[in-house]
């Protein structure tokens, strides 16, 4: 590579490979003057990653916001003078080590400047630099780039001290003398003014944040703002949620917390501000892990506090969080207010499930059961564990629901809903947990007398008012029927019966709005697009939308009125009766028993079913009675979740892919469990 140096106006020299360093198709212009040469020239051949030139700063002060100084890179700093001569005053200097930091040129930059911009982030300076060409920006920056990454990684006073602690864990006297004589390892009252872990400068954290650095004094600051906090929770729950959303700060707060909980021999703290310490590091180890080096550190710190402490409440917290350490894993949402008000008394808490019918269920849980502990618990509950078919964990509110994967902590679920429920506390779609059948693998062979019946008779029920379950009017109208005597017994004028939308599918009362003409007869018809934009077009749709609605609550006062009326035939049947016909009637469709999944696949445009069931996997077109394709179980040589949205079925030399956005590995779990069955 060759670097041209102009000297004066009209003098040029080349130097061939200037610095092994310097890469790309960009050759940087430096201007010299005669005196400076043996100056700037020996500077950049001494250096390993030597580099200088023009470069516009950013200044505060003055009315002018940039000013040129020629920068030069040597392999310990960054300086800049007035002057590329040799008597040129040096202006200021950057000291480059392992933590310094550089942003590169961006676009969003250029865009609002006209010049590409690095910044280079030190310790007490930050130096925002400008040049009109992009080539030059990024040499600079991938210059000062390299000497940052060849200086030797920063310890921080703390971390040399662990490690001292660490290679003397069996010497008790010298681990003592260490915590004796070094105070930023023991608790204090006074503030932080620097992280106890390194990390880079100017590292922008983002998502609304200021630096790491900065984040990390910040957050040392509101523990000690926990001491005097009459409500507590609130704060534990704003230090976890930035833990949350800047993973480096996870080993600083775990530092942190050792050290306002650290006690010595001398004199043992059980004061009562402590307590706030360890009911955050209590929540703290059931949400996020620390790195292998932090949690040795953490667990010597717990066993050594236990053989110190005087205080049994205190031994208490650290023989839960030892415990706590062997059981967690990452967590997706910060603890409920419920789950920190558990964890600062070391408690369970109560998670309400409920199931099909009006039935609930109180199950203890911890920050670590899983949905499937829960379904073991509500089985054995119920008295389910015998049975064939298996059961699940459902998200639901009064418009979807969503099977909840098995390795999923159900606090964290709660959370969501405690979330949910914070931005819309007057929605009446409130989310809750159910408890319900997945996997129908033995539909025959339920005793009529057991919960399991009542489940299959509600899911039945589910799926009908839902329009998944392919039958014609007539049949619709008589489970309707069905429903309400089970519900509400003989027919009755003073009996206050469910909505329609709870008894009958809506698609079927729309449909049968939709056959009669929107227009009344004699209004004219315009193209489309004609007057759209005019307020007669605005006028006209409204008008149109009104006649729907109308015709919507007519067809829905015929559906109901056949309702009652075949209701009022129904006297006599008892609840037992009522579900045992609901259920015949259902059972007519061969595809009875399937767990249906909503899909599509490249064969047919409209939206299918993907129904899985105990003998085969089926493919069913909506509102349709007959599968499309069938493939029994015993000819599927392989299936799984290809991608987060595709579900491949491979049966001799077909594959089957059906793409749908609810895809889960529930999909092939539930295949896995049949053979096992059967």
């Amino acid at each position: 590579m060759k670097c041209l140096l102009i000297i004066g106006s009209d003098t040029h020299l080349c130097i061939d490979k200037l610095s092994e360093d310097l890469e790309g198709d960009f050759i940087p212009s430096v201007t010299l003057t005669q005196p400076s040469i043996k100056r700037w020239f020996g500077t950049l051949l001494s250096a390993e990653c030597g580099w200088a030139g023009w470069l516009l700063r950013e200044v505060q002060g003055g009315w002018l916001r940039q000013r040129r100084f020629w920068f030069v890179l040597t392999t310990d700093s960054l300086d800049y003078y007035s002057g590329p001569d040799r008597d040129a005053r040096r202006l200021g200097t950057l000291v480059l080590t392992s933590l310094c930091s550089v942003l590169w040129p961006d676009k969003h930059t250029y865009k609002q400047t006209g010049y590409w911009s690095l910044t280079v982030y030190g310790r007490k300076h930050c130096y925002r630099l400008f040049t009109k060409h992009y080539n030059e920006a990024v040499h600079w920056a991938c210059a000062v780039q390299k000497v940052i990454d060849s200086k030797a990684s920063v310890e921080t006073p703390t971390q040399l001290l662990i490690r001292d602690i660490e290679e003397n864990k069996f010497n008790p006297e010298v681990v003592e003398h260490i915590y004796e004589h070094n105070p930023i390892l023991r608790y204090t009252q006074s503030p932080l003014y620097a992280p106890l872990l390194p990390f880079p400068y100017g590292n922008m954290a983002g998502k609304g944040y200021t630096s790491i650095r900065e984040e990390a004094v910040r957050l040392f600051n509101c523990l000690q703002q926990l001491e005097s906090a009459r409500e507590p929770i609130p704060l534990i729950q704003g230090i976890l949620q930035t833990c949350l959303d800047l993973r480096p700060l996870r080993d600083e707060l775990y530092c942190q917390l050792i050290k306002q909980t650290s006690v010595t021999n001398s004199h043992v703290q059980t004061q009562n501000p402590q307590l706030r310490y360890w009911q955050l590091l209590t929540c703290m180890s059931c949400t996020f892990l620390p790195s292998c080096s932090i949690l040795k550190y953490l667990r010597f710190h717990l066993k050594r506090v236990q053989s110190l402490s005087v205080d049994p409440e205190v031994e208490s917290y650290a023989s839960f969080i030892a415990q706590a350490l062997e059981k967690t894993r990452g967590r997706e949402c910060v603890p409920s207010w419920e789950e920190i008000q558990g964890l600062m008394g070391r408690q369970e808490i109560l998670c309400t499930v409920h199931y099909p019918g009006p039935g609930c269920c109180q199950i203890p849980i911890t920050s670590h059961t899983t949905a499937n502990e829960v379904v073991r618990k509500m089985a054995e509950r119920l008295g389910l564990q015998d049975s064939r078919n298996t059961f699940a964990l459902f998200e639901q509110n009064a418009c979807w629901e969503k099977a909840i994967g098995g390795s999923t902590i159900i606090a964290d679920v709660i959370t969501r809903f405690e979330n949910l429920s914070a931005k819309d506390p007057d929605s009446d779609c409130q989310c809750r947990l159910c408890f319900k059948l997945y996997c129908l693998l033995d539909t025959e062979n339920i005793s009529t007398d057991s919960i399991e019946y009542l489940f299959l008779y509600e899911q039945c029920h589910e799926m009908v008012v839902r329009g998944q379950l392919p039958a014609c009017e007539d049949d619709l109208l008589s489970l309707a029927a069905l429903r309400l005597q089970c519900l509400l017994g003989d027919f009755s004028a003073l009996s206050p019966y469910p909505p329609l939308e709870q008894l009958f599918p809506a698609e079927v009362v729309e449909a049968r709005a939709l056959l009669a003409p929107v227009d009344p007869p004699g209004c004219p018809s315009f193209p489309g697009g004609l007057l759209a934009g005019t307020l007669w077009g605005h006028k006209r749709r409204q008008e149109q939308d009104q006649r729907l609605r109308a015709r919507l609550r007519e067809e829905g006062a015929v559906v109901m009125s056949a309702i009652l009326e075949r209701w009022k035939a129904l006297a006599g049947y008892s609840r037992r009766d009522s579900m045992a016909a609901y259920l015949t009637i259902a059972r007519q469709w061969s595809g009875f028993g399937c767990t249906l999944y909503e899909s599509s696949t490249g064969s047919f445009s409209q939206k299918l079913w993907l129904g899985v069931a105990a003998s085969c996997v089926s493919l069913y077109r909506q509102g349709e009675a007959e599968a499309l394709e069938s493939l029994p179980i015993g000819q599927i040589c392989s299936y799984g979740v290809s991608d987060s949205n595709t579900f491949r079925i491979t049966a001799g030399d077909r594959d089957l892919l059906f793409e749908t956005s609810k895809v889960s590995r529930r999909h092939s779990r539930y295949i896995i469990n049949i053979p096992n069955c059967n």
